[in-house]
């Protein structure tokens, strides 16, 4: 908490990207055709949906079970990259996994210096433990508004790939808010999701990226091995770094967002949408899709980012988008589920520096199964969540105004 106000003023003096709408992509719908809507999902994010997946929802605390598990069965190789890697129980956990892991089994590690506050503890545990560990894009020193790009550019992402052949993404952060079951205001309520299949080898070049620019080497072949079906979900892994005026997470959200006919329930810790984002938004609620946000109500852990969100409301609500706060914990997801069949997990919140300058990932998945799991979990989460009602919010004027300003001036720093 100490390094968020000075980043915050740094960010302030340095200036933030200009949202540049009029070159922001002119979705409005996907093709019907399966043949040609796959292509166009290629077109948009570069890389193409594969088929032969398996996909499970890993919620709340089971996700350190999942982790543990994941590296005793590791055979060759367990990678993990953490923004948020702190000491405390889930910690410990791994470390014992991870030094009983099987013989011969290389560990590399990547966590960002900014969410993984007081790391200096656990590094040396790992390393004896006979851990690679990388920092990313290590700092010195105080702030200034000179480094302000620099602190803005961290590593977001949150995997967990074993063996190259099973990975594990969301919004998980290796630290004591992500125990329990999102249900009191000690534990944060999250998504993660669990794959096998062809798209993990895009998680692991992702993490070969990182590792790379963390001062690693090449990761061996045994890290990039063939990988036969193992499920029927069609998926692709988007791993957006940043960009000043399209990010690849600006094109995931806004293609999803585009895909939607029916149904569209977004779940977003950090709602800080761009004008291009809420404008798709608002133009799928008054096609008379079923627009629905799901965002951090009284348990946010970052209070000038409440307020940005909040400030977003106003347009939306007027257009018919509805907007829900978590009530009982902090809601920390990155999920959004459009009709039955498009799902999205990872770590892309919603938020400029998502958006416009982080390392992130996100699973992007055509499975009906998986959209109905989602949708039901989402139909859960909004028995504890409290509706924003447009006739109780259009008098807040000078929010709507603040609105256009707020949200690009604070992200996520947690």
């Amino acid at each position: 908490m100490r390094l968020v106000w000075p980043i915050l003023l740094a960010l302030l003096a340095a200036g933030c990207p200009y949202p540049n709408h009029r070159q922001d992509l002119r979705l409005r719908a996907l093709p019907e055709d399966p043949e040609a809507r796959e292509l166009a999902i290629e077109q948009t994010l570069g890389i193409p949906m594969e088929p032969g997946n398996g996909m499970e929802l890993v919620q709340n605390g089971r996700v350190f079970d999942v982790i543990e598990e994941e590296i005793r069965a590791a055979r060759s190789s367990i990678h993990i990259a953490s923004y948020i890697w702190r000491p405390g129980i889930p910690s410990d956990r791994l470390l014992i996994a991870l030094r009983e892991r099987a013989p011969g089994v290389q560990c590399r590690v990547i966590v960002d210096p900014l969410g993984s506050v007081n790391f200096e503890v656990v590094a040396p545990v790992l390393a004896d433990a006979g851990c690679e560990v990388r920092i990313y894009r290590p700092y010195q020193g105080a702030v200034t508004a000179l480094d302000a790009v620099r602190f803005r550019a961290r590593m977001h992402r949150k995997m967990v790939i074993r063996d190259g052949e099973v990975a594990l993404t969301g919004g998980f952060g290796i630290w004591r808010s992500w125990l329990g079951n999102g249900d009191a205001p000690e534990t944060w309520r999250d998504t993660n999701i669990r794959v096998r299949g062809p798209v993990v080898r895009g998680m692991q070049l992702a993490f070969a990226q990182n590792w790379q620019e963390s001062g690693g080497d090449f990761l061996p072949p045994e890290s990039f091995p063939e990988l036969a079906p193992a499920g029927d979900a069609r998926a692709l892994f988007v791993a957006s770094t940043g960009h000043r005026f399209l990010s690849d997470a600006s094109r995931m959200w806004l293609l999803s967002i585009a895909s939607a006919k029916h149904r569209l329930w977004i779940a977003n810790s950090y709602f800080l949408p761009s004008e291009a984002i809420s404008d798709m938004l608002i133009l799928k609620a008054r096609e008379g899709v079923d627009v629905r946000v799901l965002v951090p109500g009284r348990h946010h852990d970052v209070g000038p980012v409440f307020a940005a969100q909040r400030a977003s409301y106003a347009r939306l609500l007027e257009a018919g988008v509805r907007i829900y706060e978590y009530e009982i914990s902090m809601m920390h997801s990155k999920t959004l589920v459009a009709d039955g069949l498009l799902s999205v997990v990872g770590s892309t919140n919603l938020d400029p520096l998502a958006l416009s300058h982080t390392d992130e990932g996100s699973v992007m998945v055509e499975d009906r199964v998986l959209a109905e799991e989602l949708a039901a979990a989402f139909e859960q989460d909004l028995t504890h969540s409290a509706e924003v009602h447009w006739h109780g919010w259009k008098r807040r004027g000078l929010l709507q105004k603040l609105g256009e300003q707020l949200p690009w001036l604070i992200g996520d720093f947690l």
